[in-house]
């Protein structure tokens, strides 16, 4: 199936590059005949489009071939938009030059040479606004199925762990992964999120055959040279295409990087994500959208203070400890949405429980207040943790804050989410909410620590927003 949708979607996308092509010829064309732009065109030297269309067909071709040499028609997935028009500049660039230089050889003067450069700056604009378009329909198209590669992961190491937070917050690269073999036998049985535990990795060979697995990455330590030998053998005789992840000796791969001095080339360490400027771009972004949206904002936490004082006794804020970046505690603000005895009452409802992990949760939890219920809907119950952010304990965009029991029940691979400071909202909360599980959870808060920037916060951002207005998994 995932091979078919290559075929496919590759002959679209030639077919819709050559009239992206022509069509850019065209507008070159009727601005430079037509519109007369630049300057007017003397009647003696006025050319037909017919003359120019051959050219564009020939131009079509030619772009389609450096398109070809430089990857463009083959599907990668992960490869960023600046690359992929960093590759169509080259492309477009080289072919207008060789038709310029052509028409310069070969043609009358009288033809006008300004249509070459405006086709070509043209065909640049179509094809690079064509590929980001072509994204969006890719994405939508394995949101629903087509060109899903099946994915096995071999080895359940941290390695592992990061290619998993990695697919699951980038759905659209088209990747399922079927599960993760491990020889230990303690990870080789315990789910990670929504990837189950297929046992040892001598189960490979009847997983490929029952799963129908496309491809097998390969995440085992540096040390298990022999096993990994094994694997690649097994699946080169199964058919199944294999690639091996490099641990780096055990170093976090999201703060590696090469530098060569003088041919020699030396691994280093790059600073964490929210140190340095890095930080301080944050720290500006929160104290600017969070001022202005508490100017905004005051006169409704007005009304909602008076509401919860009138719907039941008790504060209209509940302060609760929390735990913040690198484990700090602190004390954070929210409306109140439940009796005042709630925390008494928790041991009472343990049996109803309906998250996994250290967490607790109840769809309709009988210590919420009618009040409550309304502002855990929409999450206004959370907008006095604003003042948290002005007071730096937390952030606009972060993980969850913990609670310190949550804390305590942390395996060591999910410590990494302490590295960045809590968040009022975060990437979980805009692809589930309450309906993830904890290591679901765990891995997208650190896929968000280990891949933070200025954009990805406002992304998060501008996708809660609908998340709050409809109220989509939140209880």
């Amino acid at each position: 199936m995932a091979e078919k949708f290559l075929r496919v979607h590759k002959g679209l996308l030639v077919a819709f590059d050559g009239v992206l092509v022509i069509a850019a010829f065209y507008l070159a064309w009727y601005v430079r005949y037509e519109l007369e732009w630049y300057r007017s065109v003397d009647p003696a030297s006025y050319t037909e489009f017919d003359f120019y269309l051959w050219i564009a067909v020939l131009a079509a071709f030619l772009i389609i071939l450096a398109f070809y040499m430089e990857g463009l028609y083959r599907l990668r997935r992960g490869t960023g938009y600046l690359d992929e028009f960093y590759r169509l500049f080259n492309g477009v660039t080289t072919v207008t030059i060789v038709l310029m230089v052509g028409n310069f050889m070969f043609q009358p003067a009288y033809h006008s040479r300004l249509v070459y450069g405006i086709a070509g700056i043209l065909i640049l604009v179509f094809t690079a606004t064509g590929r980001a378009l072509n994204r969006q329909f890719v994405a939508w198209l394995r949101s629903r199925g087509a060109g899903i590669r099946r994915v096995v992961l071999v080895g359940a190491g941290e390695v592992s762990r990061r290619i998993m937070r990695v697919l699951l917050a980038n759905r659209a690269l088209g990747y399922e992964v079927v599960g993760f073999l491990d020889d230990n036998p303690e990870r080789g049985s315990r789910d990670i999120g929504p990837f189950p535990a297929l046992g040892p990795i001598d189960n490979l060979p009847e997983i490929i055959s029952e799963r129908r697995v496309d491809e097998v990455i390969i995440t085992l330590p540096w040390q298990y040279h022999r096993r990994i030998m094994s694997v690649l053998d097994q699946c080169e005789r199964l058919g199944v295409r294999t690639r091996v992840v490099p641990d780096v000796l055990q170093m976090s791969l999201d703060r590696v990087h090469v530098e060569v001095i003088e041919g020699i080339p030396m691994l280093g360490m790059r600073q964490g994500s929210f140190t340095g400027p890095r930080s301080a771009v944050k720290r500006t972004m929160d104290i600017l959208l969070t001022g202005f949206g508490l100017v905004l904002m005051a006169p409704l936490m007005i009304i909602i203070a008076i509401l919860i004082k009138l719907d039941s006794s008790g504060p209209a804020l509940f302060v609760q400890e929390r735990i913040g970046r690198n484990g700090k505690p602190f004390h954070a603000y929210k409306f109140r949405t439940m009796v005042v005895e709630a925390e008494a009452m928790r041991e009472q409802l343990t049996a109803f429980n309906e998250a996994d992990g250290p967490l607790f949760k109840m769809r309709n939890d009988p210590r919420t207040t009618r009040v409550g219920r309304h502002l855990r809907r929409f999450s206004l119950d959370e907008l006095p943790q604003t003042i948290n952010v002005l007071r730096g304990e937390m952030s606009l965009v972060g993980p969850r804050p913990g609670l310190p029991a949550e804390v305590a029940a942390y395996e060591p691979w999910h410590r990494k989410r302490l590295e960045a400071m809590p968040g009022l909202t975060g990437l979980w909360q805009v692809s589930g909410r309450s309906d993830l599980g904890f290591d679901e959870m765990m891995l997208l808060d650190i896929y968000y620590v280990e891949n933070w920037s200025p954009v990805l916060d406002m992304s998060i951002l501008l996708r809660t927003l609908p998340k709050v207005l409809f109220g989509n998994g939140a209880y």
